[in-house]
């Protein structure tokens, strides 16, 4: 699947525009709108910046002997 991720305000009315995108006319796609949080911390980010905490000796040890 092929994704394109862009930043953009909401304008008058709920109108948001985004640029040219590379896909031929006519071509189906999906928008999913994720509203930024007051934070500011893109969550989205975060959940994908590290899989360190899946990586667990311990944890693979007692779960593969379940």
């Amino acid at each position: 699947m092929q994704a394109f991720k862009y930043h953009s305000v909401v304008k008058e009315n709920g109108i948001v525009e985004i640029p040219k995108i590379p896909l031929r006319k006519g071509q189906k796609v999906e928008v999913i709108i994720f509203p930024e949080n007051e934070e500011g911390i893109n969550l989205t980010e975060a959940s994908e910046s590290s899989l360190k905490f899946w990586d667990n000796s311990i944890d693979n040890e007692v779960w593969n002997n379940v």
